[in-house]
């Protein structure tokens, strides 16, 4: 089973009034089988987490590590760290101008497998997974992102994971910007991975919305740059109710 270990991880990152540190001291292990929800105010270091375990050139690693499977990720190039099972589903995903959805995917699988799927059950499972995420078949042939709403985006990003079966995905902030639909039809993507107990899935959220729909086994309170306080989904609710402030009141 797959097992994804972050210890005491220390990020920066270049400003215009020189570096910041983010990160300061991450420790957290994200197990095959395990949904993990991080949360936190805006600014305190979640999508930095997300973009340093994924290998954004933008941030700088000054101390700890992170290994998947006992391999150091941090050695590795991005798309090393995505042939070894690291899915990063972004924020605001990009427009990538002539390249299909479908090449895109059979491309991204040839290259995680080492060989391409066999055409006639690939098609057949990418038919499958876009109609349960109520995406229009047209949208294979359509290039990646061009002219997506915000919705129809982050309903590809999820088509992602499922055909390419990570180990570990990561979910930087997957419900902005959704509507009440989309969300249910995105969060039901995410439980159809979950539930096969082979992918580790690690989302980030600033709001309690998302995990009606999505049952994390943990949560994880992110302030300042670390983890602040864990515990079960019933952190969560306690969350909904009151908010970050005790945790910042601590911090300040």
């Amino acid at each position: 089973m797959a097992t994804l270990e972050i210890h005491d991880l220390h990020v920066t990152v270049d400003t215009e009034n020189g570096v910041k540190q983010i990160l300061k001291g991450v420790d957290l292990t994200v197990k095959a089988g395990e949904t993990h929800a991080i949360m936190g105010p805006n600014g305190s270091g979640k999508s930095t987490l997300a973009y340093s375990i994924a290998g954004h050139p933008k941030y700088t690693i000054t101390g700890g590590t992170v290994t998947l499977d006992g391999a150091d990720v941090l050695a590795m190039t991005v798309d090393q760290r995505a042939r070894a099972g690291l899915f990063l589903a972004m924020q605001y995903p990009v427009e990538v101008p002539g390249v299909t959805v479908s090449n895109f995917l059979r491309t991204a699988k040839t290259a995680i497998d080492g060989q391409a799927p066999k055409l006639r059950t690939w098609v057949k499972d990418m038919k499958s997974a876009m109609a349960e995420l109520r995406m229009d078949p047209e949208f294979a042939e359509r290039n990646v992102n061009e002219g997506f709403s915000g919705g129809e985006k982050k309903r590809h990003e999820i088509l992602q994971m499922e055909m390419l079966s990570p180990k570990v995905a990561i979910l930087d902030e997957t419900d902005s910007g959704l509507d009440v639909d989309a969300l249910k039809v995105v969060s039901e993507g995410v439980n159809r991975v979950a539930a096969s107990g082979e992918v580790g899935v690690l989302l980030i959220t600033h709001y309690t919305r998302i995990l009606r729909y999505i049952k994390p086994d943990f949560v994880h309170v992110f302030v300042e740059g670390k983890i602040v306080e864990n515990g079960g989904p019933e952190l969560a609710d306690r969350l909904e109710n009151e908010g970050y402030d005790r945790f910042l009141k601590v911090e300040a």
